[in-house]
Formats: C-alpha cells, sequence, structure tokens
C-alpha cells in the first residue's frame, strides 16, 4: 500500500524506427485478414488468442510506463512486461526507437491508452496480428475545453481512481482472454488492486473536504486533471490543454496570470514531463509559488518518487492537498 497520509525533463528522442521494425517488434507474424472485435476494447484479426505455452510468461507490451504497471498488478508471475516509453517520457506524439521496440519484441499482447494519448502506435500495428487492448476504451470520457484539441476525450483518465478502475478491470480481461488458464487469478488480483484504489480515493477525498472552499482550485501546467478534479471536487485551471499543442505561449500565460492574481490562488504546479519555466512566470508575477511537482504521463524509476501508479496517485493527491492548505 502506498504511504498516503492525512493529507523533468523530457527524455531524448532518437531517430524514429520504421514501420516494419516496430511491427517485427511488436508481433511474431502478420495477416492481412481485417481486425474483427471480440471484447471491449480489443483488436484480434484472427477472433483467437495467440496460444501461451504451459510455464510461459504473458509477454505484454504496453505504451507506457503506467500502463506497464497496471499490468504487472493485475498480472503477477504469469506476465512479463515491457514499456514502449520509459520513466521520464512523455507519452504525447512519442517516436519509438529500435531500442524501445526490442523491449517489447514478441509481444502476446498490446495495451494502449486511447483516447487520442498514444495513436503513434495504430500505424505500427495495423494489418499485423498484434491483439491490441485498448485500456481506456470504456471509460467515461471528458473533452478538452480549449485549444486545437476542444472537444476531443481527455486522455488523461488514468488519472482518476474511478477511471483507474475501468483501465484495471479492461487489462484483467484481456489477459484472460490471452491466457483462459489465469482468467481467475487475474480477476482476483484485479478486486484486490481495485480495492486499493477505492482506499486511496476514499483517503483523498476526506483530504480535499480539508482544504478551504475558496482553496480548492488546482492550477497546473498541462490540464491533465479533469477526471480527478471532477471526483475530487477540484477547479482546474491550467497553462495549455495538452502536450502536443504550443506550450507556455505568451497570451496562455497572461491569461492564467490574470485569473491567479484575481482569485488569490496561493499553489502552483507542473508536471514532471514538461518545463516549469512558464509557470515560474506565472508566480512570478503573482506572488504565489510554484509548489511540488507532479506525475501524470510517466512514473519514476523504481528507487525513485512514484515507482507504482498507486504511488503517483498518492504522491499527487498528498502534494495537491497540502500545498493548497498551507
Amino acid at each position: 500500500m502506498p504511504k498516503f497520509r492525512p493529507f523533468g525533463t523530457r527524455i531524448h528522442r532518437g531517430a524514429l524506427a520504421s514501420s516494419a521494425a516496430l511491427a517485427v517488434a511488436l508481433v511474431t507474424t502478420t495477416a492481412a485478414s481485417a481486425c474483427t472485435p471480440d471484447v471491449a476494447g480489443v483488436r484480434d484479426p484472427g477472433g483467437t488468442p495467440r496460444p501461451v505455452h504451459a510455464g510461459d510468461p504473458v509477454v505484454v507490451a504496453t505504451t507506457f510506463t503506467i500502463l506497464a504497471d497496471m499490468a504487472r498488478r493485475v498480472g503477477g508471475e504469469r506476465v512479463r512486461v515491457e514499456s514502449v516509453t520509459t520513466p521520464g517520457a512523455d507519452v504525447h506524439q512519442y517516436e519509438p526507437t529500435v531500442d524501445d521496440l526490442r523491449r517489447v519484441e514478441g509481444a502476446d499482447l498490446v495495451l494502449s491508452n486511447g483516447l487520442g494519448l498514444d495513436d503513434w502506435l495504430l500505424r505500427f500495428i495495423d494489418g499485423t496480428d498484434a491483439r491490441h487492448v485498448v485500456a481506456g476504451a470504456e471509460v467515461d470520457p471528458i473533452p478538452v475545453r480549449s485549444g486545437n484539441h476542444t472537444g476531443r476525450a481527455n486522455p488523461h483518465a488514468w488519472m482518476s481512481p474511478h477511471e483507474g478502475a475501468v483501465y484495471i478491470r479492461t487489462i484483467a480481461t484481456a489477459l484472460g482472454e490471452v491466457d483462459p488458464d489465469g482468467a481467475p487469478e487475474y480477476a482476483a488480483r484485479a478486486d484486490r488492486y481495485i480495492a486499493d484504489l477505492e482506499r486511496l480515493a476514499t483517503r483523498a477525498r476526506a483530504a480535499v473536504a480539508a482544504v478551504p472552499a475558496d482553496r480548492r482550485v488546482l492550477v497546473t501546467c498541462e490540464g491533465a486533471f479533469p477526471y480527478l478534479a471532477r471526483d475530487l471536487g477540484l477547479e482546474e485551471l491550467y497553462l495549455w490543454p495538452v502536450n502536443s499543442e504550443n506550450q507556455g505561449l505568451p497570451r496562455q500565460v497572461t491569461a492564467l496570470i490574470d485569473q491567479v492574481r484575481h482569485r488569490g490562488i496561493p499553489a502552483l504546479f507542473c508536471e514532471s514531463t514538461v518545463s516549469g519555466a512558464a509557470m515560474e512566470q506565472v508566480a512570478d508575477e503573482t506572488g504565489s509559488r510554484l509548489a511540488g511537482l507532479l506525475y501524470v504521463d510517466s512514473l519514476s524509476t523504481p528507487t525513485g518518487p512514484v515507482p507504482t501508479y498507486l504511488d503517483l496517485l498518492d504522491h499527487d493527491l498528498e502534494t495537491i492537498t497540502r500545498e493548497l492548505t498551507s
């Protein structure tokens, strides 16, 4: 269990791997047949899972580290999980390198987030026999409310413990389809995982309730928190809506300065995978403090502050409530 109390820099992107290289890395064979769904969020051209031999782990490839951690927690010793992106990476419009792809070679199952976050994966697996599950396919999406992505689904649904439970159920179902013998174990592990999430969410709601009503405003660099803000009764303000758009433009900075100054918001935050320079300018102009670092698109290394999904939520919720109360 995480330590929940009462309450960046982008990685270097190497040369883009070719479509053929990624397809070979993700799957062992190709197929020309059209893809048809057999469970929610799944693309499986043959309709039959690739057989998993007794004693062999199910090899799972994910687009980013948070999905990888979820799959490890649900799969236990029956799975081997590798992430295309590494700790510290921003998954938006990521360009996989050859080294990234070697880590996920021969996968039995590919997990992506969907909701527009990791669509770069689709051009590589389309037309192959990769069994592809979209972990965010069953969430209730919240639309982006500004910028070039206005009206599209905000992709950061995992930041909500409620929607995170939806991801976990989807992953457990997908693993059971690939490895039917392990299905009861996956379901049981998912139940325990979701129970941990629910306990964390309960403590988070109590912590937010202790924050003065006029301070329940979450100001961040990226608009990555609408699902969490909805769950906890926070208002969300940000500099830019999603990391794939322009970041820290003068008009974005000026608009946020006006809101922070007018409302007397005491604490501002930025995410681990982006530069905090623009938010530092907001802090300088308003007298608000740039408070603790938040984690969204990536876990840390195993020895870092957020090595697991539960640790990430724990860290962010503790940081937000502590700084808004101070």
